[in-house]
């Protein structure tokens, strides 16, 4: 069976932790990459970086899929231009989810969210879309996580948190059950949220 191809957005680092749940889910085969123009022509983990932001308009005409895989540490403008520069095109955002990664089936995404492995998404959860839940990430009961926040490595929300879109929580971030993230917040690595 012939599988959907996929365009990835950003090759760095982050990218190739998307790749490799992408080739685990083994649901898409990737196209390509769209990175800046001193980029073009090399590889990351064997894929090639073939266009730049400019081929957006054309690529939205070949293709059907995109994915974002630039990281989200302090700073979500550059997620945020380039997703809506895509939507603009009607391009489709897929949900990718590691096959070593539990997502419970009462549990809600939104488009272009990756869930990386080992990570935990459990019943009455709701997450917004461009979200990152990174490797062994926690996301609790009713947890809700906004638009284009960055759930860290082996962070732990628990029951009914709600994070603000466009935040970052850090890796071993704790957090009080029902506690409140405002919008854009930056969370440090280990914190506890009360």
């Amino acid at each position: 069976m012939t599988k959907e191809k996929l365009i990835l957005i950003g090759g760095g680092g982050h990218c190739k932790s998307c790749i490799d749940v992408i080739e685990a889910e083994d649901r898409f085969e990737i196209a390509g990459i769209v990175d800046v123009l001193e980029k073009k022509g090399t590889c990351v983990l064997n894929y090639p970086i073939l266009w730049i932001d400019e081929d957006f308009p054309q690529l939205a005409k070949e293709y059907k899929y995109f994915l974002l895989t630039i990281g989200q540490l302090e700073d979500t403008r550059l997620r945020v231009k380039l997703s809506e520069q895509l939507t603009a095109l009607n391009v489709v955002w897929p949900v990718i989810i590691s096959p070593n990664a539990y997502v419970s089936p009462h549990a809600s995404i939104g488009e272009g969210t990756v869930v990386f492995h080992h990570a935990v998404i459990n019943a009455g959860a709701t997450i917004g879309s461009h979200c990152i839940i990174n490797t062994k990430a926690l996301v609790e009961h009713d947890a809700q996580v906004g638009d284009y926040c960055h759930i860290s490595t082996n962070a732990t929300l628990n029951g009914g948190v709600a994070v603000g879109k466009e935040s970052f929580v850090g890796s071993g971030v704790v957090s009080k059950q029902y506690a409140k993230v405002e919008e854009k917040s930056f969370i440090k690595a280990n914190s506890l949220i009360k």
